[in-house]
């Protein structure tokens, strides 16, 4: 009874902690998104927090019972502890024969039915048993010891460094200049011969650019016992798991987006990744004038590169090289956000761009992201006792001037 209540007590209390778990997860999800709970979320929190409340009700029971059941079983093993000194008293020091003629008479005599004597023969003989897990596997518990361990890089450094628009519908339009108005000077140069003479005139065009919602997702079909018997909590890993997928998908458009706009620098100097930190700003000084001559200062300008190439930047950086142009590299954010500063200008290592991208320089204003998340969606099967879980959102990363982008390269 004991085992079954305490066995009961650890999934409760694991079940209780994953919960809570739960319900942190779904807030902090919608606080990083800085939304509102949806429809659906409130209800998995109201679903998580009614089975708290039933837990904590559960487990005040089985804690009073096994409060009871252990001191009934401490004052049962005390009287029968008494009993066997008591039955078992000759037992209380080893035998010892003094020679082996002494040995073979109570051989003989435990043959003869003397049970003193059959007694001593058997504490003389008695070796301790070792006994070890291996013998008692009915009750050593095999337990499951923290979170699911998952190396997925589930962080967008690309969409959060250029931030992501709400998309509202289907289709939408993003207005572009095409086409600027006209000023000039009067005439030849302007000046009084030139008075009466025509001004330029130009019409301004203003074109549009076409945006469409890019739907991503996954479901999976996970069994009731599945999740009332797993610990962690199935569901919760699969939904996590499927929340990072659409994560690196979305990541990945992006990069790919970003990675074919523009036009190519070659970096100068060697060929190799070893290039000296004044090639490395000579080339950035390059791009960035060729992205201003196009984007004319809108936005805000960033460097992205692959995880494979971002050792093409070190000589930038102390200790490899200190110098003025370039702030110390931070390491600790690899991959999660800013990894350094060229120039003042953020650099950042994605996933999401393809393996062998030095860089890309561009600016906020040449990328757009528009995204609409649909979040954890759940149905329940009764037919075959499955949950089928998924998880979905609408992203689309528009490209508002392919040209002003300027990849790096280190030909051969």
């Amino acid at each position: 009874m004991s085992g079954n209540a305490d066995s009961m007590i650890l999934r409760l209390e694991k079940e209780l902690e994953e919960r809570s778990t739960l319900i942190e997860g779904i807030v902090g999800s919608a606080q990083d998104s800085e939304r509102d709970l949806t429809k659906n979320e409130q209800e998995l929190a109201g679903e998580a927090r009614k089975r708290i409340t039933d837990i904590e009700q559960q487990l005040e029971v089985l804690y009073e019972s096994r409060k009871r059941t252990t001191e009934a079983r401490e004052r049962v093993q005390k009287v029968h502890g008494e009993l066997q000194r008591l039955r078992h008293e000759v037992d209380s020091g080893p035998v010892e024969y003094r020679s082996a003629s002494a040995y073979l008479m109570d051989q003989w005599r435990a043959h003869t039915g003397d049970r003193d004597a059959s007694q001593r023969i058997e504490i003389f003989h008695r070796a301790a048993a070792h006994q070890k897990t291996s013998d008692n596997l009915g009750i050593v518990p095999d337990p499951i010891v923290g979170d699911v361990v998952n190396f997925i890089d589930a962080t967008r450094p690309v969409v959060s460094l250029l931030g992501v628009k709400a998309m509202t519908t289907a289709t939408w339009y993003r207005p572009k200049v095409t086409q600027h108005a006209s000023v000039a000077k009067q005439g030849a140069a302007g000046a009084p011969a030139d008075e009466k003479t025509e001004l330029v005139s130009q019409k301004m065009v203003i074109s549009r650019i076409t945006g469409q919602a890019v739907t991503y997702g996954g479901y999976v079909n996970v069994s009731k016992q599945d999740i009332d018997f797993s610990s962690p909590n199935a569901l919760d890993a699969v939904v996590n798991d499927l929340a990072a997928q659409y994560a690196i998908q979305t990541e990945a458009a992006t990069g790919a987006a970003l990675n074919g706009m523009g036009s190519t620098l070659e970096i100068a100097g060697v060929n190799t990744a070893a290039h000296s930190a004044s090639d490395l700003v000579s080339a950035v000084m390059t791009a960035l004038a060729t992205v201003y001559g196009i984007a004319k200062g809108a936005g805000s300008y960033f460097i992205a590169c692959s995880p494979d190439k971002v050792g093409v930047w070190a000589p930038l950086f102390a200790p490899v090289n200190s110098n003025a142009s370039t702030a110390q590299l931070t390491g600790g954010t690899f991959g999660n956000g800013v990894f350094a500063n060229v120039l003042g200008i953020p650099l950042v290592v994605s996933a999401g761009l393809p393996a062998g991208t030095i860089g890309v320089l561009s600016t906020s204003a040449a990328l757009e992201a528009y995204e609409q998340r649909v979040g954890a969606l759940q149905v329940i099967e009764p037919s075959v006792l499955g949950v089928q879980v998924a998880y979905a959102g609408y992203f689309t990363p528009v490209v508002i001037e392919s040209t002003a982008a300027v990849r790096f390269i280190d030909a051969a």
